[in-house]
């Protein structure tokens, strides 16, 4: 049910002409600030994109693999809730839109989305972008100047996506965040960097939409306490990225892809259909069997073992990637 399976091409096509006429040297430096600050752990009460040329670079740098990110989000939430289709979008803390370019895949444009960002050169180079998209939801978003913090307010929602922004608030501000997206939305998607870090401000947020009575829909098969042992590892995916040489240029890469290692949870306050279990490490194909390593619906981690006697299972499991749900979907 995907908008258009250009929409990727059109993301690419609008970052295209982005860094026409910003020197090479100041877009690197703007890049190598940025995955500094992505990378790092420290909060600012400021906003980390600064000026247009700290926006074009991170558009350029961010925006493909934000989307990537949030639409493997957003594919387990339409798995649990296949017959969903949100009305209203709101981007919380959304920048230059990413997460508003994937809901518009996600449901054919059936939603309309409001960007929320503290930063104005964001949200202006958001918007010209979207104009440039070609896709009428889109076109049609609304973008509003917001500090992400105590004092945020947001309009009810069908949907609140909150993509690769906890990491930049102080700790009262996340909360405050994570809260007010629960108490507006009728479904939350919050994604993070797969790191440490960004998995333990996953499992806190989880926890507060939890306690705000929201059902957790994905990737998790069950509501309850997350069964990793906090520090002995942590529950992360990766959501594979196609470089375009715009792409690579700012990078300074070579490669035509990259993965995308990302954390998120998804709730929501209707009923869902969770998956049985969750393949939360990459499948291990040896000789005549398959070893899964999965998050189950009792609640525990568990490994299966998939071989060649189980026939069709045996299939699906050698075509199983990373994140997937299990056993897969009945078509």
């Amino acid at each position: 049910m995907n908008a258009s399976p250009s929409t990727p091409e059109a993301l690419r096509g609008a970052l295209a002409g982005l860094l026409d006429g910003l020197p090479p040297t100041r877009a690197a430096q703007s890049v190598d600030r940025l995955i500094a600050h992505y990378r790092g752990t420290v909060p600012t009460g400021a906003p980390v994109l600064r000026d247009r040329a700290d926006v074009a670079a991170y558009a350029a740098y961010r925006m493909p693999a934000t989307f990537e990110a949030v639409r493997a989000a957003l594919d387990a939430l339409r798995e649990a809730a296949p017959e969903w289709v949100p009305a209203t979008h709101t981007d919380l803390g959304g920048g230059t839109g990413a997460a508003s370019w994937a809901v518009a895949e996600a449901w054919d444009g059936a939603a309309r989305s409001t960007v929320l960002d503290w930063a104005e050169p964001a949200l202006e180079l958001g918007r010209e972008l979207a104009a440039a998209s070609g896709v009428p939801a889109l076109k049609d978003a609304g973008w509003q100047r917001a500090r992400i913090g105590t004092a945020l307010r947001v309009e009810p929602s069908d949907l609140v996506t909150v993509s690769y922004v906890l990491n930049e608030l102080t700790e009262q501000d996340r909360d405050a965040a994570v809260t007010e997206a629960a108490r507006a939305a009728r479904a939350v998607v919050i994604v993070e960097p797969g790191t440490p870090d960004g998995y333990a401000r996953v499992i806190a947020a989880r926890d507060r939409l939890i306690a705000a009575g929201l059902t957790v829909a994905a990737p998790c098969p069950h509501s309850g306490a997350c069964p990793i042992e906090p520090g002995a590892d942590w529950c992360h995916f990766a959501a594979r990225v196609s470089r375009s040489s715009l792409h690579r240029q700012v990078k300074g890469g070579s490669l035509a892809y990259e993965d995308e290692k990302f954390a998120y949870v998804v709730a929501t306050r209707f009923p869902v259909v969770p998956a049985p279990a969750r393949v939360v490490r990459r499948p291990q194909i040896r000789k005549g069997q398959v070893l899964l390593e999965l998050c189950a619906e009792d609640g525990g981690l568990r490994r299966d073992t998939v071989t060649k006697r189980h026939g069709a299972l045996y299939r699906a499991a050698r075509d199983a990637s990373w994140g997937d749900a299990w056993p897969p979907p009945a078509e």
